[in-house]
């Protein structure tokens, strides 16, 4: 799971098995989600592997959810994945680590973003 930032700030969530690669296709435009295009260059704002694509999609629906304060506040790290579906962190990291969840190494921020 990932989150974007436009150059106007707004935040984008997204899942993918390889997140370098769908951040390119982002950028690129073509394969890019709608929402993002024409939007200016695109922030990696965080990213965690998750396990497999069900519970991926069901954090991905859960960030959605959230208002923009909360998600800065996940970006930040004040806020866990694990708390947004009741997981606890070693169920998160082992269904990551035993899932092919993409070639993130798991950290979850990037100092890039607005807080």
């Amino acid at each position: 799971m990932y989150v974007l930032e436009t150059a106007q700030g707004r935040l984008y969530t997204g899942i993918s098995t390889d997140v370098t690669r769908r951040l390119s296709e982002h950028a690129g435009g073509k394969r890019g989600a709608r929402a993002l295009r024409g939007k200016g260059p695109l922030t990696l704002c965080y990213q965690q592997a998750v396990g497999d694509r069900s519970r991926a999609l069901k954090l991905e629906y859960r960030v959605k959810q959230l208002s923009v304060s909360a998600k800065r506040r996940l970006i930040a790290g004040e806020l866990t994945l694990e708390s947004l579906l009741g997981f606890r962190s070693e169920q998160v990291i082992s269904a990551a680590s035993s899932s092919d969840a993409g070639s993130d190494s798991g950290h979850p921020r990037s100092r890039s973003c607005r807080s």
